[in-house]
């Protein structure tokens, strides 16, 4: 490819390689929808959409992705009997990670019960009572395939949108190392990435404290403790991330199956687990 654009959004690195030059328009129109989707989403903004529900509860016009987000988190409470919640933000918040980054950590606290405070459809998002939302489980998926589909209808040839661990691909293949979560300088396989996307977390990224990190169980406010890192191929980012988020919880593997996602998943035991279908090359 002829072309590596570098920048910093939503809190973190992004890489957009393509093979024919981004035009300055494009580019225009891509940060207006990173900056669009930070405004309604990010819970670290105190001007956000999502900031301004948590304060006083209430109605809002709905966000544009909001039915096809909140709408795939009633499949991802189902499949993990409720370890996966939109309203965990106040329980990660409580943990330390909060909107100014403190880290200071206050205890366990479950999120609450969503379905019964949560309202959407395509006009109106809807809190029954202030609650802190955060679609950190799928929500940076879902902003890589909006990215996506702007190049895809702006730009000839094959191009790679990663925003450091979730990535969707145009042409291809494309290799990636799936970093050990132990020692970031090993790969314990490579994903061969083509016309797909494939996202991954893991325990040692967002982590803080001792035994604090990023992936609570929503129903205790408790980190994840048996799974290390996840990684998970399908044919859109969104459903890849949140499939990656349900791999560390039972249920995670069933509902990956019913997505046609392929997936790996480490335990904290070193033990690598996969599909049955999973098209990885694992260096075991």
């Amino acid at each position: 490819m002829s072309e590596l654009w570098r920048f910093d959004a939503i809190g973190t690195r992004w890489e957009i390689e393509t093979a024919e030059p981004i035009t300055d328009q494009t580019r225009t129109l891509i940060g207006a929808v990173i900056d669009g989707f930070d405004e309604e989403w990010s819970r670290f903004r105190p001007d956000s959409l999502v900031s301004r529900l948590a304060a006083h509860g209430g109605e809002a016009a709905a966000p544009a992705d909001a039915v096809a987000m909140l709408d795939a988190y009633l499949e991802l409470d189902a499949a993990t009997a409720g370890a996966v919640n939109p309203l965990v933000g106040e329980s990660l918040a409580r943990r330390g990670y909060d909107a100014a980054y403190s880290f200071v950590d206050r205890g366990p606290s479950p999120a609450p019960s969503w379905q019964q405070v949560l309202e959407w459809d395509a006009q109106t998002l809807r809190l029954a009572r202030p609650a802190l939302l955060d679609v950190g489980a799928l929500g940076k998926g879902r902003l890589v395939d909006l990215v996506a589909k702007i190049l895809a209808g702006s730009v000839a040839g094959d191009f790679v949108v990663d925003a450091s661990g979730d990535m969707a691909v145009r042409g291809g293949p494309v290799r990636v190392g799936l970093e050990h979560p132990f020692d970031p300088s090993r790969a314990i396989g490579v994903f061969e990435v083509e016309d797909a996307a494939l996202c991954a977390s893991a325990t040692n990224r967002r982590a803080w404290g001792e035994g604090l990190h990023h992936v609570l169980d929503a129903r205790t406010g408790v980190p994840v403790r048996t799974i290390a890192a996840t990684w998970a191929l399908a044919s859109d980012a969104m459903h890849a991330d949140a499939a990656a988020t349900a791999l560390f919880f039972d249920g995670g593997p069933e509902l990956a199956a019913d997505w046609g996602v392929s997936w790996v998943r480490m335990t904290t035991d070193g033990t690598v687990e996969w599909s049955v279908d999973q098209k990885a090359e694992l260096f075991l």
